[in-house]
């Protein structure tokens, strides 16, 4: 008799073929080979099988079978499951838990890469209120004016300004209006630095949206300059990306880093205090700004240093009070330098 194996999609299998007798010498002989050949066969196959693991191949959903959480190869055509810790489980990335936030929408940005690091409703487009004051002033001061000059405060500049130190008929220098347009969230003087630009109030408006353009804000639309109106409107990414270029201009960003500033007019001298609570606490603030109107919630937009030294941009649009914007910010900032430092060395990467 000679044996033979051969190969099914099932199983191997022993078929038997009547020869001539060849004694019992012929039969433990071919026993013999027919031992060595499994052995054999066996051995390729799991090297084999062992070589195509190693390679990085995945099985396919049909292949796969759950074992305590860990996936393993099933047996395909034939060749039986591995032993356990034959093959290592593919190496799990920790996820990264889901920041508390509150407000309509948000975004932490990283300035250099332009990466989005975590972000919600970041693209819708809103009322951003008195942040539309970042644009005003990168604007008018683009023009390099005499910041020692004096302009009068008219009666449309004050006209239900809602924020405002100024009264009507006051002279007050153009540095002290930048003052307040950045730091009191002032309507008049952002009204008045509008006005008294090159191009008159109508204008410089449509010059607002012509830098919005420029820096390629397509989302971004101004209406007046303080903020008031709704119409300013845009979403929290272009905000973030707006708040990290003025940080670039250090004749803003000084000035956006100033907790108090004494303004003098013509008639009496005041101290004014920044509306940004995040001033003076343990975060880093580099550049920031307020704002606040019905249809657009209490919004901040920030650019802050971590413990690394990098910056990043977060803004927190629509939260539902003054406080509550401080707060979700730093609780963005505290969550991006603990439960997700991964995102900082992955974008760095």
């Amino acid at each position: 008799m000679q044996v033979e194996w051969e190969r099914d999609p099932g199983r191997r299998r022993q078929t038997v073929a009547s020869v001539p007798s060849q004694g019992f010498a012929g039969k433990v002989s071919g026993a013999r080979c027919g031992l060595r050949a499994c052995v054999t066969a066996a051995g390729l196959t799991c090297l084999a099988l062992s070589v195509v693991v190693d390679a990085g191949y995945r099985p396919s959903g049909s292949e796969v079978a759950s074992t305590s959480g860990a996936a393993v190869l099933t047996a395909a055509s034939g060749v039986p499951p591995l032993a356990a810790g034959a093959a290592p489980a593919p190496r799990r990335v920790p996820s990264v838990p889901v920041p508390r936030v509150r407000a309509q929408a948000a975004i932490i940005l990283d300035p250099v890469t332009g990466e989005t690091l975590w972000e919600r409703n970041s693209r819708e487009v809103r009322p951003i209120a008195s942040i539309t004051k970042v644009m005003t002033v990168l604007l008018f001061l683009e023009q390099q004016p005499d910041l020692s000059r004096e302009v009068v405060i008219s009666r449309r500049d004050v006209y239900r300004a809602s924020t405002t130190y100024l009264r009507r008929g006051e002279r007050v220098t153009l540095r002290d209006l930048v003052h307040l347009a950045l730091m009191a969230s002032d309507n008049a003087a952002a009204r008045a630095l509008a006005r008294v630009s090159p191009w008159g109030t109508t204008r410089f408006i449509g010059r607002m949206n012509a830098k919005a353009a420029e820096l390629g804000l397509q989302q971004t639309r101004f209406t007046d300059p303080s903020g008031l109106d709704e119409g300013n409107v845009s979403s929290a990414y272009e905000v973030s990306r707006l708040i990290a270029e003025v940080s670039e201009r250090p004749q803003v960003s000084q000035i956006m880093r100033k907790r108090s500033y004494q303004i003098r007019t013509s008639r009496r001298a005041r101290t004014i205090r920044s509306t940004n609570k995040l001033l003076g606490t343990r975060v880093d603030v580099m550049a920031g700004k307020t704002g606040y109107i019905d249809l657009a919630g209490y919004c901040l937009a920030a650019l802050v240093q971590l413990d690394d030294e990098r910056s990043v941009s977060i803004v927190v649009l629509g939260a539902r009070s003054n406080a509550g914007r401080f707060a979700e910010a730093r609780r963005l900032v505290d969550w991006l330098s603990t439960q997700a430092s991964v995102l900082l060395t992955s974008a760095a990467e």
